[in-house]
């Protein structure tokens, strides 16, 4: 196990933390003006996948890996605000049985802001020279991605629906989130921070993320663990923007008003519920969902905050709320093994958590949504691409009883708006 050293400095806070990423592989954790990015060699990362024994999960592992670094880690940390001291960037698979690894990866250097004040952070084996100061690099040229139908055309998605539908009917699951793919490519030498970029600044109040090969702007917060609170954003049910005023506000009434989305709304939320109790105390939810105005949809909203009661980390919360009933359906096991079934493509990350892990337990996860995978994982039937860098995007949407197919292909239409126009 390596010995890493740790030290986090206050600095004058970056203008454009994203200058200072990577172009081709840009680490990034951004809302609004706060946030971090990885820069320099990455000093530690483990991939964990199939192949594991079977009394150990993923989470399990990537755990206990976490937990033998910062025990032997030295951290000097004079800033102590979100996201300072020894950190760890991760991005995992929405599926156990995913071809794709889950990853945790920790850089040389993270330089951060949050709440006006700024910090840079060096990591370094113990033994060798501390990486010195990083400098912003100007953005690459303007660039266009392409993408089109992947394993499941749009007809492809509708009769998918029709099989989760009949999986409904016959009591198999009483939800399931059934996704469908866009593939692609971009320019080999693409500066991927303009991606980053542009989701950061079209989709303000989401998560914008960068991590390992996974770029999107996620909406639906999985956890947050900060000096013993918990919180969690719910988001299921959802409807297009209107046209304009009085079209947008009646789109926001009828999702409010919807039963299916309801229905499908509380699915999730007592997901969340059943899966953090064990971990907290206090642990409540508003009695009523909120609609969730974002530029391109109305989500229903709910907000769940629970005092950690047991000493769990970030990490351990994550491996208790994957997957929720908002990416999967439910009940789960029936769930994901109707997903394996009626999917004709490995998810990779997509739906999976994405998101951050301090060495002091906190962190902050989202499920990555509106996202495109750098490379991702190749539908079965499709070559590999040979003319630039292969993209793969996903979107889904619960099924519930009463789910419309042509409705539900509409809402992946909207949710792959983010991610296709920023490629675009």
């Amino acid at each position: 196990m390596q010995n890493l050293v740790v030290e986090t400095r206050e600095i004058a806070p970056a203008e454009d933390l994203l200058e200072f990423a990577d172009p081709r592989e840009p680490l990034a954790w951004l809302r609004r003006s706060d946030g971090f990015v990885g820069t320099g060699p990455i000093v530690w990362r483990v991939d964990v996948g199939g192949g594991l024994p079977a009394a150990r999960t993923r989470f399990e592992a990537l755990s206990h890996f976490w937990s033998e670094l910062v025990d032997a880690a030295s951290v000097d940390d004079a800033v102590r605000l979100p996201g300072t001291g020894l950190v760890a960037f991760g991005a995992f698979a929405f599926d156990e049985a995913s071809t794709m690894s889950s990853s945790l990866v920790v850089p040389s250097v993270i330089i951060g802001r949050h709440g006006g004040r700024g910090w840079i952070t060096r990591i370094h084996v113990a033994g060798e020279p501390a990486p010195g100061d990083p400098h912003p690099t100007t953005y690459g040229p303007y660039w266009a991605g392409t993408v089109g139908p992947g394993a499941l055309s749009p007809d492809g998605y509708q009769a998918a629906v029709r099989e989760g539908l009949t999986a409904i009917e016959t009591g198999e699951v009483g939800k399931v989130v059934l996704a469908r793919d866009l593939v692609g490519s971009v320019p080999v030498d693409a500066d991927l921070r303009r991606l980053a970029r542009s989701l950061s600044s079209g989709y303000p109040d989401t998560w914008t993320y960068a991590v390992d090969g996974i770029i999107g702007a996620s909406p639906e917060t999985l956890v947050t663990v900060s000096g013993g609170t918990v919180t969690a954003r719910v988001l299921a049910g959802t409807a297009p923007r209107g046209a304009d005023a009085d079209a947008d506000v009646a789109a926001s009434l009828a999702l409010a008003t919807s039963s299916k989305d309801l229905d499908e709304h509380e699915y999730a939320v007592q997901s969340v519920l059943a899966s953090l109790r064990p971990h907290t105390t206090a642990l409540a939810a508003s009695e009523q969902p909120f609609t969730l105005k974002l530029p391109n949809v109305w989500h229903l909203a709910t907000d769940v905050e629970g005092d950690l009661a047991d000493g769990s980390s970030a990490l351990d919360l994550v491996r208790a709320l994957h997957p929720t009933a908002a990416v999967a359906g439910t009940p789960t096991d029936a769930a994901i093994a109707a997903i394996r079934r009626i999917e004709p493509f490995d998810r990779g990350r997509y739906a999976g958590p994405v998101g951050w892990i301090g060495s002091d337990g906190d962190g902050e996860w989202a499920i990555a949504l509106r996202c495109a995978q750098f490379p991702g994982p190749i539908p079965r039937g499709y070559a590999e691409y040979t003319a630039g860098r292969r993209v793969v995007a996903h979107a889904g949407a619960g099924i519930v009883a009463g789910s419309d197919p042509e409705s539900e292909l509409l809402e992946t239409r909207v949710k792959f708006r983010p991610i296709v126009d920023a490629l675009a």
